[in-house]
């Protein structure tokens, strides 16, 4: 005689087949972002090292360790690649004023986490993308430099706004500080791959940003 299946045995058959599919589907996605991540890490130093212009996708291939067809399976450029890096560049943690903020962390913190990490980009010239991003603006679209400057102009604009507000920040001309902060920290760090800086000129640049912002006590 056949066995019979309750209902209740096919329903929880279907489910367990829906989980395991599910797993399956997150086991392959992680793979693929842990992929794409180590693309974007390898092209990453590639972009820092010989600018924007020189890399080509077989460049690529053999940094991350891919062949031809897995790395366009994932971008179908080096444009792809450098925009990607760029976005996620943007999206740092130690750069992430808008959350911080929401949490109600005082603007002083922010402002020291995030000068941290400038100063230390300014330290390491050859991890600066300055010239790719230069050579990447002349070649493929200023206009797309033109909106991630832009996302940089409204994260600081908004953090100075914020400690303003809370009373932490002098009442300075927000604009023209976010003009200082953005341009001298990316000129530094494009003249440091050119000529020999000690680290007091770094000093100076954090040093002035913070004194113009936080109030004394």
């Amino acid at each position: 005689m056949k066995s019979q299946l309750t209902k209740s045995t096919r329903v929880s058959i279907i489910k367990i087949d829906i989980s395991v599919e599910k797993e399956e589907e997150l086991m392959t996605g992680s793979k693929k972002e842990r992929t794409r991540e180590g693309i974007l890490d390898a092209a990453y130093v590639l972009f820092a090292r010989d600018g924007f212009s020189k890399i080509t996708m077989k460049d690529i291939c053999e940094a991350s360790g891919l062949s031809r067809g897995g790395l366009y399976s994932h971008f179908g450029s080096t444009r792809e690649v450098f925009e990607a890096i760029l976005i996620k560049i943007n999206q740092k943690d130690e750069m992430n004023f808008a959350g911080e903020m929401a949490e109600g962390i005082p603007a002083t913190i922010i402002l020291d986490r995030a000068l941290k990490l400038m100063r230390y980009e300014m330290e390491h010239a050859e991890d600066s993308l300055s010239l790719a991003m230069y050579e990447y603006a002349c070649t493929c679209d200023a206009d797309q430099m033109d909106h991630f400057n832009k996302i940089g102009e409204k994260k600081w604009t908004d953090l100075i706004e914020y400690g303003k507000a809370r009373g932490e920040f002098n009442e300075v001309e927000t604009a023209e500080i976010v003009n200082v902060i953005l341009y001298a920290y990316q000129g530094v760090r494009m003249w440091s791959r050119i000529v020999s800086m000690t680290p007091e000129v770094f000093e100076t640049v954090i040093n002035h940003i913070r004194k113009q912002l936080v109030k004394e006590q």
